[in-house]
């Protein structure tokens, strides 16, 4: 049995489940989730807590259970408390703000980007270097947070660029600087 697919999922009180054969749909405060789920694996709700169970043993059964208990509780997180990922912003002249609902970064190129969020995104800045991406949705505030990174990718020579908080960029050396003798 899967030790990530046999474990309950709690759901709080004002998150609402409704199960309707292999689709499933999560309400709470922070927004509304839907998701079909293969059908290989089924849900059921004793009181307050979700059960992912699998239909047999086949190989592929084993392999969706845990993902769809993931992505289950990922919904009931989500719509209950939400996500977010928070974004650095390294290198001089480099920052961000946002306009509106959209976030506006200056990365050193001859114009400004600016990004439009996505339904359910929100976008927040603090001291100009770092952006935060929330949302009620895990795979689309990853998503946002990864377009945002990829205007300016962490360069290894000096680590210029936009980084997720936390994250290690690998540095190299420069040039040695031997002149010819």
């Amino acid at each position: 049995m899967s030790r990530i697919g046999k474990r309950p999922i709690t759901v709080p009180a004002k998150v609402q489940v409704t199960i309707n054969g292999a689709k499933i749909v999560v309400k709470g405060p922070k927004g509304e989730l839907s998701r079909d789920l293969p059908a290989n694996v089924s849900v059921a709700q004793e009181g307050e807590t979700l059960s992912v169970n699998r239909r047999d043993d086949t190989r592929t059964s084993r392999q969706l259970h845990g993902l769809c208990r993931t992505l289950v509780a990922n919904m009931v997180e989500g719509v209950s408390q939400g996500f977010q990922r928070r974004l650095e912003i390294q290198g001089v002249g480099y920052r961000a703000a946002v306009q509106g609902r959209n976030l506006v970064l200056n990365m050193g190129y001859s114009h400004q980007v600016q990004i439009a969020p996505p339904e359910g995104i929100q976008f927040a800045v603090e001291n100009n270097t770092n952006v935060i991406v929330s949302g009620y949705d895990k795979e689309i505030v990853g998503n946002t947070a990864a377009q945002v990174r990829a205007v300016r990718p962490p360069e290894p020579y000096k680590g210029k660029g936009i980084r997720y908080s936390g994250e290690a960029v690998r540095r190299k050396a420069g040039k040695t600087g031997k002149g010819k003798k």
